[in-house]
């Protein structure tokens, strides 16, 4: 079956990508398969769109492969959609996930319930090393809580309130998270583009030189 490079080094992403993607028709392999563990892409682009399709391209010319890319963000509507774009680096280059998630709730500190309303986004995009195939989006509605709770998932996952009240994100199994995250809507949302693409593929030749269906 075609092979497919999920295109980031970022193992919380790898895991959650890998158990969302069994359905799909294709071999997925990870930067570390092709010895590119420590292969980064500097986030240039103004939105998620720009860098889930930036980070694909590259990783694509640069594995020689067809490559799937996620861009996530927290927006919070009290923060006029901060971080967004710049969730991963909201609290400088250095800063743990704990950092990230202190920021925001200092950010917050006296902001009524109603107010703290926020959603998770997560922009994937599926390129070869000449073109973009295609993107998709997935959301999910929540709220900013008072303070971390949980210990699964990771990013701001501790404080963000699914549909707005407990539990969190992080206090969610990770089975549990895939049936309703952002993430898990996203590849919902392309899994079409990537079972047509699939479609187009040569067909796998079996050792006894029979063609063996692609699956999708």
């Amino acid at each position: 079956m075609p092979r497919v490079l999920i295109a980031t080094t970022n193992a919380h992403k790898i895991e959650e990508l890998g158990a969302l993607l069994r359905q799909v028709g294709c071999e997925f392999v990870v930067p570390g398969d092709l010895g590119l563990d420590d292969f980064d892409v500097d986030e240039t682009g103004s939105t998620l769109l720009e860098n889930a399709i930036l980070k694909a391209v590259t990783f694509a010319r640069k594995a020689g492969m067809p490559a799937l890319a996620d861009d996530s963000g927290l927006e919070v509507d009290a923060l006029d959609g901060e971080p967004g774009v710049r969730s991963k680096r909201y609290a400088g280059p250095d800063a743990t996930d704990a950092d990230r998630v202190s920021l925001i709730v200092s950010k917050l500190a006296g902001v009524a319930n109603g107010a703290r309303t926020a959603r998770f986004r997560t922009v994937l995009a599926l390129a070869t090393p000449d073109a973009v195939i295609g993107t998709g989006t997935g959301s999910v509605e929540g709220r900013i809580g008072l303070e971390p709770f949980g210990a699964h998932g990771f990013g701001y996952d501790p404080i963000f309130l699914v549909g707005g009240h407990r539990p969190t994100m992080a206090e969610l199994t990770p089975d549990e998270k895939n049936a309703i995250s952002h993430r898990s809507r996203a590849v919902l949302a392309i899994l079409p583009v990537l079972d047509a693409w699939v479609a187009t593929q040569p067909p796998t030749v079996a050792a006894d030189g029979s063609e063996a269906s692609q699956g999708g």
